[in-house]
C-alpha cells in the first residue's frame, strides 16, 4: 500500500470517526432492549444463549460500553446472568480511526455474549494495546470487587480488526492466548506465517485501498492453519464501518463457532454442504484451504 493510499485512508477514517461517533451514547449506555432481547433463549444455566441462524440480528444481551484511557469495552450489561462466562474479542482499528467508528459492530458482538476489548489507538498495527486488553481482563476476572470477576472466558479469545487493525488481528494472534483471528480487509504489515490459529480472511470486491488480491495472497500464505477466504460482493474499503454491513453476520458466525462452540455457526463454514459455500449473493469469491476442508461438519 502506498504512502498516499495510507494518508487517504487515514483521512477517510478520521472523517468517519466524526460522523459515526456522533450517533453513539455515553459510556455505560445500554443496547436497546427491544432489539437486544428479540432473539435467543437460555437453554440451560451456565451457557451463552443460542440465537438460531440469523447472525446479523442482535443477540440476547443488553450491552454496556465503558470508555477508558487505553480501551473501550463493549460487554453484556449483566455479565454471567445465568452463570455463564463470556469469551473475549480484542479489536484493532483502521488507520486514523477509534473504536466509535465500528461501535455498532462491536455492540453487536457484545449483544451475542462477547466481551470486546477495543484498543483506543488509530495506529494498532503492532497489536500492543490489543494484547494489553487481555491482560486487563485477566486482572479484572481475578478481582473480586470487579463486575468481571469470574465471568470472563479467558480460554476462548479471538482477535479481529479492520484495515491496519486487520493486520493487527493477525499480529495479535501470535499471542498464545488467542484462539482465532478475523482480519477484515487487512493491511500489508503482517506475516501470516507467525500465527497458528484458524483464520477468516475478509476482503471487499470493490476495495481500492486493500485490493482483494492482497488479502487472497495472505490467505494463500496460511496453508499451515485452517483458513477461509470470503470476498464480500460489492464492498468497498469502508463498508465494514458502523454496523459492519455485510461483514457483520459472517464474522459473528465465525466467532460464535470458534469461541462459543456454536454448532449451527460451524455448519456455515465447514463440511461438504457449508452454508456460506454457495452463497453467491453475499460472496463474489469464496475459498477454503486444505486444512479448513479437514474440519468436520459440526453436528448437533
Amino acid at each position: 500500500m502506498s504512502g498516499r493510499a495510507r494518508r487517504g485512508l487515514g483521512g477517510l477514517l478520521a472523517a468517519a470517526v466524526l460522523t459515526v461517533s456522533a450517533g453513539h451514547g455515553a459510556a455505560g449506555a445500554a443496547f436497546p432492549k427491544e432489539t437486544a432481547t428479540s432473539i435467543g433463549t437460555v437453554e440451560s444455566s451456565g451457557t451463552v444463549p443460542v440465537v438460531g441462524t440469523d447472525w446479523g440480528a442482535p443477540g440476547p444481551y443488553a450491552v454496556s460500553v465503558e470508555i477508558e484511557a487505553v480501551h473501550t469495552f463493549y460487554r453484556p450489561q449483566d455479565l454471567g446472568r445465568s452463570g455463564e462466562v463470556h469469551p473475549v474479542i480484542i479489536w484493532g482499528n483502521g488507520t486514523g480511526a477509534l473504536p466509535g467508528v465500528y461501535g455498532s459492530l462491536l455492540r453487536h458482538w457484545a449483544s451475542h455474549g462477547f466481551i470486546v476489548a477495543a484498543a483506543n489507538t488509530p495506529t494498532s498495527n503492532y497489536a500492543i494495546s490489543m494484547r494489553l486488553g487481555i491482560d486487563v481482563l485477566e486482572q479484572r476476572n481475578a478481582d473480586s470487587s470487579s463486575p468481571y470477576h469470574r465471568k470472563v472466558d479467558l480460554a476462548h479469545i479471538g482477535s479481529a480488526g479492520h484495515s491496519q487493525g486487520g493486520a493487527a488481528a493477525i499480529n495479535a494472534a501470535i499471542d498464545p492466548r488467542v484462539d482465532t483471528a478475523v482480519p477484515i480487509q487487512p493491511g500489508p504489515l503482517t506475516d501470516p506465517d507467525l500465527m497458528d490459529e484458524p483464520v477468516f480472511y475478509l476482503a471487499g470486491q470493490r476495495d481500492l485501498t486493500v485490493w482483494p488480491a492482497l488479502v487472497r495472497a495472505m490467505y494463500q500464505d496460511s496453508g499451515h492453519v485452517p483458513a477461509v477466504y470470503g470476498e464480500v460482493r460489492g464492498a468497498g474499503h469502508l463498508s465494514s464501518i458502523g454496523d459492519g454491513g455485510d461483514f457483520r453476520a459472517p464474522t459473528t458466525a465465525w466467532l460464535r463457532h470458534w469461541l462459543m462452540g456454536d454448532t449451527a455457526a460451524g455448519r456455515m463454514f465447514f463440511g461438504p454442504g457449508c452454508g456460506y459455500c454457495a452463497d453467491t449473493a453475499l460472496w463474489s469469491d469464496w475459498d477454503r484451504n486444505a486444512k479448513a476442508l479437514q474440519v468436520p461438519a459440526v453436528t448437533p
